[in-house]
């Protein structure tokens, strides 16, 4: 089965039922079906073909949603690019991907051989057939293009299969989400293009509706969850910081049953404080672009004050272990990389073969390229990306030990730290943070002795009025490396 037929279905059955609203646009079942089925015709009218790429760079909202599901049942391959990344970075995705089409809002990157702005899309469903539309397609051809963070270097895009999605989607049913019902209300605050966006699939087959915002504002969260009685939502942790730091969430009556959270590692600190305001609605999610969402999951009434640094347990179709260096695989508490095998993962690298044998074995496992270890009872700990572990002096230092030691500062409210090179140590540790009240690097610097081993103490820390981030909110380290030795040269050269 294809996710167009399921889509067709649950639109049979839930008909007139709200299944999505952004603002005051409300758009039924029936009608979202007639929708991307009209769409649908029209693009491959316009003279795509099953298999084409077709780039999207289109606000958060109703009309991204409905030409996703669009070219879900036209068998085009969906590229969603983020609006929160430059022209340049847009531009390379959509080249990489060998896009035939754009669909976009505002000025495009690149002139693509088929270009929609957003205002023609009206005009072009109105034009498309009202018949269904119905591509059938190899369940292992590529169903969208999801590319990497780039955190470590040149993005690469992930191949996913229809396969793949329907394993996500069984995932989120069985282990996440048991007890979606027609009442079920997901919000949307975060990108759709990215972890917001695998909720969407589960709530529509269950007859639950989605609420799209337009960008996130804790004060718009707060109202929207409250409005339409928001039962579930996906927010990364740096969402989750303003909204505990948004006065009004203290006194909000928030019916949410989960918040999801996932996207990059969140402090301790961080969520004692949500558990605390919000409640135990909290459910952790671990993937990656390659594996998406759905590697482990902690569940809320998992969040006990042992287990808050756990990224929880596999879910039911989900293989995880944690190897050593030579392969082998390694029991409760040691230390390794973490490996995952199910139909959830990618097919590879698009246009990357040999990049592809390197992550994916030949019996299925696929290289996450995070630092774990496993306990005794099955929960996953994550310690950090293999690319970032520093090594000082011959000992192993993982950045995300020290971040949240740094985090658990009342003044300190983000914090990223790096490996710099070192004449002695191979490698000295340094940080930058963000604080929301006065405070010094050596205050910093002495809070973290007697809570961290020498050898992972910073030898620096600065502090800066933001940190750089991608597109879906996560730090780069790479990047705050990159200007700390940059700035660390001007200085040797003007001495």
């Amino acid at each position: 089965m294809l996710i167009a037929d399921l889509i067709r279905r649950a639109c049979r059955q839930y008909g007139r039922a709200p299944a999505l609203i952004e603002g005051d646009r409300v758009v039924s079942f029936a009608e979202f079906d007639h929708l991307t089925d009209r769409l649908g015709n029209a693009l491959l009218a316009r003279g795509l073909r099953p298999g084409d790429r077709v780039a999207v760079l289109l606000p958060n909202g109703i009309d991204a949603v409905v030409v996703y599901y669009a070219l879900a049942k036209a068998g085009l391959v969906r590229v969603p690019l983020n609006q929160r990344e430059t022209s340049r970075e847009h531009a390379f995705k959509i080249e990489d991907s060998q896009a035939r089409a754009l669909i976009h809002a505002g000025e495009p990157p690149v002139e693509p051989e088929i270009s929609i702005e957003a205002g023609e899309l009206p005009r072009l469903i109105d034009r498309g057939s009202a018949a269904p539309c119905a591509v059938t397609r190899d369940p292992d051809e590529p169903y969208r293009l999801a590319y990497t963070g780039g955190t470590t270097g040149t993005p690469k895009a992930v191949v996913l299969t229809n396969g793949t999605e329907l394993a996500e989607i069984t995932n989120f049913l069985v282990d996440l989400l048991p007890n979606l019902h027609p009442g079920s209300v997901m919000l949307h605050a975060a990108p759709i293009t990215h972890g917001s966006g695998a909720f969407f699939l589960p709530h529509l087959l269950k007859g639950a509706c989605n609420v799209v915002l337009p960008r996130f504002t804790p004060a718009a969260f707060l109202e929207a969850a409250e409005r339409y009685r928001a039962t579930t939502t996906f927010l990364v942790p740096t969402m989750i910081s303003m909204l505990l730091e948004e006065p009004a969430t203290a006194d909000a009556k928030l019916p949410l049953e989960r918040l999801c959270y996932g996207g990059a590692p969140i402090a301790t600190s961080v969520l004692r404080r949500g558990l605390d305001t919000l409640g135990p609605v909290f459910t952790q999610l671990y993937g990656q672009a390659e594996a998406p969402l759905a590697i482990t999951c902690l569940q809320p009434y998992e969040h006990t004050p042992e287990r808050l640094t756990s990224a929880g347990k596999p879910y039911t179709l989900v293989e995880v272990e944690v190897r050593g260096e030579d392969g082998r695989s390694l029991g409760p508490g040691e230390v390794g990389e973490v490996l995952t095998r199910g139909p959830h993962t990618m097919r590879g690298y698009w246009r990357r073969p040999e990049e592809t044998a390197k992550t994916i074995e030949a019996d299925g496992w696929l290289h996450t390229g995070d630092i774990g270890r496993m306990d005794e009872q099955g929960y996953l700990y994550l310690l950090d990306r293999r690319n970032d572990m520093i090594i000082s002096g011959g000992f192993n230092v993982y950045p995300r030990e020290v971040e949240d030691v740094l985090l658990s500062h009342p003044a300190v409210v983000e914090a990223a730290v790096v490996g710099l090179p070192d004449e002695k140590w191979g490698e000295r540790v340094a940080a930058v943070v963000v604080t929301r009240a006065p405070a010094t690097p050596d205050e910093l610097i002495e809070y973290c002795t007697g809570r961290l081993a020498g050898f992972k103490r910073p030898r620096m820390i600065e502090i800066w009025p933001e940190l750089p981030k991608s597109a879906v909110g996560k730090s780069l380290r790479r990047a705050v490396r990159d200007r700390l030795i940059t700035a660390s040269q001007k200085v040797e050269s003007r001495g």
